[in-house]
């Protein structure tokens, strides 16, 4: 059994598949209240609204998130799970709330090796994939602990229910992604109708109408977590799961709970704060690769970043490396924390990134990227908000592969994620498979901060493309770009970044030394000059180029006057925008 999806591309019923052309003509978005900035218009909607009834930007994110679930399945969802850094303007601090779920107990290497699975991880379609989903426990925890208090579970909901049952309009890029998924829908289990129209994949414009998961929201928001995670919900999740050779029991989701942590950070040349998500999420990768690419500068092995030239061969040749670097080292040591030692602090040191700095060669790439020894003994929506009070919320969400499994617990309305192939399965890899165990998670959001006042609050969704994004974004704002040209930029991405690329592009997800994909508009001749250095170099255009990422930004200016003005952009890879609260 493998991991492989193969996606019949002539089903898409788009007119235009290269219709994702640059360059973009969006403007910055600005406002002095609040902003959301998210991957869909309505979900952006629900988001103000809340905002407008009083809500802070963590009550927001969560409306925009339930939203999220109802206008773009097709990535996230009640199924999946959820990671969120918050600003408190008051205290001044970044609060980081992980919100994945665990293996089931009972789940381990010899039993998915019984049936049939020779790969190193579980496959995408095999429901031992599926983790218990923390979404739901992390909006209710998000309302309840970092929420203004105004506003109560079932308020903030409101939005997406209403939408769910009344309908909504489906968006191009999503609808393309939903006709990808057509037969994994159908056939991911008997429930397949509930989520589409008339027995297919809805077309750009038609409505949508999912009551059986509005439904699910309102049990969610009347009893709180116990509402998903024991009774009716519950029971259809093991029984689903049970019936396709699954091991998922009753207490697994029972036992669920969000996890608030402490943040990891890394200062970048004395300047910015970058703010991560701790393991198992691969936030780190991009603390890692700032923090080589600094070492980079110090040892003078290459001229400061800022001063290349955007986006020519020596500026992404170094970028690359860097972060070819960091996936080396979060690919083996990034696993559950409670489970196995994580050793984030020598990872980070100056002494560590020194010493990967020095494998950096400013004329080639390094022919095979491993990880090092820090130690002695030794992958979705992304969407921010921010409200009139200087609070920042940035959230992200996944369903990991598209739909995940695709397959929906009978009359719940969302499909369950994959996210259970994160985990390797070698017992002596530190991210082998055990069961009560989270696996590496790919969905990671960000900020920046400049002192302790809110710089960015920001992300870049898309598997093993999000880290890249992270850095590739934040360098283009501190090179002066504004937060939409920021987005707008062409970028590259080292592997295929979603699991399901593998097969239509040739690459394995998430694999450091695997092929680099460039977006059309980065000149033929730069790339050329990139495949001389070593690189294997591949141009992508139209719908392919959704595996850069999808990003939002928002960013804390100061007027003059002292007063502070927020400034969005929305990633034109994806279908939504920001807008700001009157």
């Amino acid at each position: 059994m493998g991991s492989r999806i193969n996606i019949n591309w002539e089903k898409v019923n788009h007119p235009d598949l290269a219709f994702q052309r640059f360059a973009s003509r969006r403007s910055v978005v600005y406002g002095t209240k609040g902003i959301v900035s998210s991957s869909q218009p309505l979900a952006t909607a629900a988001g103000l609204e809340i905002l407008r009834k009083g809500g802070n930007a963590a009550d927001a994110a969560v409306a925009t998130s339930a939203a999220l679930n109802v206008t773009e399945p097709s990535c996230c969802g009640i199924g999946g799970d959820a990671f969120c850094l918050f600003y408190d303007a008051k205290t001044k601090q970044v609060k980081a709330l992980n919100g994945s779920g665990k293996a089931p107990k009972k789940l381990n290497i010899d039993y998915i090796r019984g049936r049939g699975v020779e790969g190193r991880r579980i496959p995408l379609r095999d429901l031992n994939s599926v983790t218990v989903p923390g979404a739901a426990a992390a909006w209710a925890d998000t309302v309840e602990t970092l929420g203004s208090g105004k506003l109560t579970l079932p308020e903030v909901l409101e939005p997406a229910i209403r939408l769910a049952e009344e309908g909504v309009p489906v968006s191009e890029i999503n609808s393309a992604a939903w006709q990808i998924s057509e037969d994994l829908i159908k056939n991911a289990s008997p429930n397949g109708d509930e989520m589409l129209l008339n027995g297919r994949a809805p077309r750009p414009g038609e409505i949508i109408k999912l009551p059986n998961l509005a439904r699910t929201f309102r049990e969610l928001g009347e009893k709180g977590k116990d509402g998903f995670y024991k009774g009716r919900v519950a029971q259809a999740i093991v029984d689903l799961i049970k019936s396709k050779g699954g091991v998922m029991e009753l207490d697994d989701l029972a036992d669920h709970s969000s996890t608030f942590v402490e943040p990891i950070k890394y200062t970048y040349a004395n300047e910015v704060t970058v703010y991560e998500c701790p393991p198992n999420g691969q936030g780190i990768t991009a603390l890692l690769a700032l923090g080589i690419l600094e070492q980079i500068q110090e040892q003078d092995l290459a001229k400061p970043l800022l001063e290349m030239e955007h986006n020519s061969p020596e500026y992404l040749h170094t970028l690359i490396e860097a972060l070819r670097l960091a996936f080396a080292d979060s690919q083996w040591y990034v696993t559950d924390p409670d489970v196995v030692h994580v050793p984030v602090k020598e990872l980070l040191s100056k002494e560590y990134l020194a010493a990967r700095a020095k494998l950096f060669n400013p004329e080639k790439t390094n022919p095979q990227a491993v990880h090092g020894n820090p130690v002695n003994s030794s992958d979705t929506v992304y969407f921010t908000v921010s409200d009139q009070w200087g609070n920042a919320c940035s959230y992200i969400q996944s369903n990991f592969a598209g739909f995940g499994t695709g397959a929906i617990p009978k009359g719940c309305g969302f499909t369950l994620q994959n996210r259970g192939n994160g985990f390797i399965l070698e017992e002596d890899h530190p991210n082998a498979l055990r069961g009560g165990k989270r696996p590496y998670h790919t969905i990671i959001p960000a900020m920046a901060l400049r002192g302790d006042e809110l710089f960015l609050s920001y992300g870049v969704m898309g598997g093993f493309m999000q880290p890249q994004g992270h850095v590739q974004v934040l360098l283009n704002i501190l090179r002066g770009f504004t937060v939409q040209a920021a987005l707008d930029a062409p970028r590259f991405c080292i592997s295929a970044g979603m699991p399901e690329n593998q097969t239509k592009l040739g690459a394995a997800a998430g694999d450091a030394n695997s092929e680099v994909y460039f977006e059309d508009a980065i000149p033929t001749q730069t790339v050329d000059k990139l495949r001389e250095m070593g690189h294997d170099a591949r141009i992508v255009t139209g719908f392919h180029r959704g595996m850069l990422g999808r990003g939002q930004v928002i960013q804390k200016l100061q007027d003059g006057s002292g007063k502070f003005v927020w400034a969005a952009g929305s990633d034109l890879r994806a279908d939504g925008h920001a807008a700001a609260q009157i």
